[in-house]
This record gives structure tokens, C-alpha cells and sequence, in this order.
């Protein structure tokens, strides 16, 4: 069978990755390559049917990747002790690749590496942890340019931000994705913890009219920056400040934010939501307390407000740590 590429514009590159990978047709295993000033070659298992390109061609002399880094690792010389401290996993956010390196060795020569394995990437960043109120990232530039500043595209969104001063959890991918298909065009939307622009964009672009609260003045500005960027700032109020002072009603409330099953922040959202909405209200959990702890929470701020829990599905995000689980529980209450 031959190898297939497809053939997009540059500045469509990215995105079409994005969609690509989500149709299940692009083949990791090749490098993107350059086709001609305008144009990128893609590579595919498959001609895609979901996904917009210029062409399918064939490819005569594929560009294949190594096989991944422990091959790559190997290769240079590590040892099997060596290859197994090294990340396991990483992400690439825009042009950015975020990874933790706590138990690596030599992280710098590891940080090349994966600038090998990841053409896409310019910039490779040590992930330590997220700290404070206003949750701000601890990165150290191992590899690349440097840069922390990057546009990053998940199914159409944009999100410009520095990685260096605002948290993105890659992670959330398919729940930033899941609240653009949920909402309703000319829904009314609370997002209580807006950030960057995490769930309010793709419930914006999916024609919701959404309040984004967030106090995180440097959040605030890549928000700012992001609704202009994805041509939805007439559709997104935008307010600076904590989200228990912003008095308004809505359909729908959004709560990601992990401390979100607290009282006083579950109290504020309630009051929000009309009859018959939804929220949506984030958390971390161990296992052993799903589902439990997280419905007890919104029945009992529920009666606390006098309102009627009609039902609560409390569904897995992603692992948080180990025995821990990031959740979100989407209620809808009468």
C-alpha cells in the first residue's frame, strides 16, 4: 500500500493535525514536510473524509520518524536504566513541549531529543508544579528557542498564552471540545473560572452567549486576546474579578476549577442557574469516594439553596495523581 500524504496550507497545519489525529488517519510514524512555499505535506493511513484538504498524493521516498524516544535514547547510547527515567509522556501545547523531568537524567539531551522527534516543537519546557490562588506554572527552558509564547489549535479553538505564566492542561482536551457540542446556540453561559478561555471560547464559537469571569489579571489578558483571536468578543462578556461578586443568570454554569464542590463557590453558581439549567462543577477525587462525594456535595448545596437536584452524572476527565481522579459533575437543577 503506498504511503499517502495530504497536501494543506501552512497556516491550516496545525489545525488540520488536530483533526486529522481526532478522524484516526494521521500516521505519527512520518514527519510533516514541506511541499513548496504555501504548502505542507501531511502524512495519513488513510485518504481522510472528515477533514479538509487541498490533496491526497502519494508519497515516493516517506521521511519516517524514529520509532519513538526510548529508540531514539537507545540509539545515542543510553542504558535501559537511563531510558526508564525518562518521560514517559508529554505534550505538545502550539510550538511548545511540555514534559516532567524530575527523575531524568541529563534532561537537556532528552529535551533534544524529543525537538528530534517533534519537528513541530521549538521550544522544550520541565513541567514542575502549579502554584498559588492564581494556579501559575514553574517551567525551566531545557531545549529550543525559548520562546514559552505559542498559539495552540484544538478543534478550531485558538488559544494564545505563555506557558511560563498561565496554566494549560493538556489533559482537558476532549472536555474543552465536549462543552462546544453540549451548549446550545443563544445559550445563556456563566463560565465562573474562565482562564484563558478554556470552555468559554468553544461554547462562544458554538454561538452561546457566555459571561467569562476570571480574577487572574494575567488569565484576563490572554482571555481578552483569545476572544478577539477566535472572533467571538461580541459574544463573550468578559469581567475581571472574582466570580462570587458577579451577579447575573444563566442556562448554563461552568465550574473548572478544582476546588469547585466547595460550598461557598457551589452557593454562588447555584444562585446563578435558572430553573431547569445545568452546571458543570469541577473537582479532584480520590477513587474511592466516586461517585459518592461529589453528588453528596450538589444535593447538599442544592437543599441548602432550595432547589431541586433533578440529576448528576459524575463523569471521569483524566487521572490527577495516583488513586486521584479529575472529575466533573453536571447537575441539572429545577
Amino acid at each position: 500500500m503506498p504511503d499517502l500524504a495530504v497536501l494543506v496550507a501552512k497556516p491550516d497545519a496545525e489545525a488540520s493535525i488536530e483533526s486529522l489525529r481526532a478522524e484516526g488517519v494521521y500516521d505519527d510514524d512520518r514527519r510533516v514536510r514541506e511541499r513548496d512555499d504555501q504548502r505542507v505535506e501531511l502524512p495519513v493511513l488513510a485518504a481522510p473524509t472528515e477533514t479538509d484538504v487541498l490533496a491526497t498524493v502519494e508519497q515516493s521516498d516517506p521521511d519516517y520518524r524514529a520509532r519513538g524516544l526510548d529508540d531514539l535514547l537507545r540509539e545515542r547510547g543510553w542504558s535501559e536504566d537511563e531510558r526508564e527515567r525518562a518521560p514517559s509522556s508529554w505534550a505538545v501545547v502550539g510550538d511548545v513541549l511540555l514534559a516532567d523531568f524530575t527523575d531524568c537524567p541529563r534532561p537537556d539531551a532528552v529535551a533534544d531529543a524529543l525537538l528530534t522527534l517533534h519537528r513541530e516543537a521549538d521550544t522544550v519546557l520541565d513541567r514542575g508544579p502549579v502554584d498559588g490562588e492564581f494556579r501559575t506554572p514553574s517551567v525551566t527552558v531545557l531545549a529550543g528557542s525559548g520562546d514559552t509564547e505559542t498559539v495552540h489549535t484544538e478543534h478550531g479553538t485558538k488559544y494564545a498564552l505563555d506557558l511560563s505564566r498561565v496554566m494549560f492542561s493538556p489533559g482537558n482536551q476532549h472536555e474543552r471540545a465536549r462543552m462546544g457540542e453540549v451548549v446550545d446556540a443563544d445559550e445563556r453561559v456563566l463560565d465562573m473560572f474562565a482562564g484563558i478561555g478554556y470552555f468559554a471560547l468553544p461554547m462562544a464559537r458554538a454561538g452561546a452567549d457566555v459571561t467569562a469571569v476570571e480574577k487572574n489579571p494575567e488569565a484576563f489578558r490572554y482571555l481578552a486576546e483569545n476572544a478577539q483571536l477566535n472572533g467571538v468578543s461580541d459574544a463573550i462578556n468578559l469581567v475581571l474579578g472574582d466570580c462570587r461578586d458577579v451577579e447575573t443568570s444563566a442556562d448554563r454554569v461552568v465550574m473548572g476549577y478544582y476546588d469547585a464542590l466547595d460550598p461557598d463557590y457551589l452557593a454562588a453558581g447555584i444562585e446563578a442557574l435558572d430553573s431547569g439549567g445545568t452546571l458543570h462543577a469541577h473537582a479532584t477525587v480520590h477513587e474511592a469516594d466516586l461517585p459518592e462525594t461529589p453528588t453528596e456535595r450538589v444535593h447538599t448545596a442544592a437543599r441548602d439553596a432550595d432547589r431541586t437536584v433533578e440529576s448528576v452524572d459524575v463523569r471521569r476527565v483524566k487521572s490527577h495523581a495516583e488513586g486521584v481522579w479529575h472529575v466533573v459533575a453536571d447537575a441539572r437543577l429545577a
